[in-house]
């Protein structure tokens, strides 16, 4: 896991294919995936990035994080491990509704 990246504040212009070529000037690419909205098809302005090695991924953290591409300031940083969301999205007694 210490080659996959987070990449914030993209532009919402800003697709898969983006993402690989900016990346791959700091090594093998191993997927690009920019985190679209299920509902709108539009960019929710992040996505992850897998480098070939930890090595690749720690070149483009120091080369990439803050540089300004698409008129934004990256972040990029190491990914952290998914959380697990409870089962049935977290509503419990209806939904939240108070008591009668």
């Amino acid at each position: 896991m210490d080659n996959k990246l987070y990449v914030g504040n993209l532009s919402y212009a800003t697709r898969d294919e983006d993402l690989q070529q900016e990346f791959s000037q700091y090594g093998q690419v191993a997927s690009a995936k920019v985190m679209m909205d299920r509902d709108t098809g539009r960019s929710k302005g992040f996505g992850f990035v897998e480098m070939g090695s930890p090595g690749d991924a720690q070149s483009a953290i120091e080369g990439l994080n803050g540089q300004t591409v698409g008129g934004r300031a990256l972040v990029v940083n190491l990914a952290r491990p998914r959380e697990e969301r409870p089962a049935g999205g977290g509503f419990r007694n209806g939904g939240g509704r108070g008591r009668y």
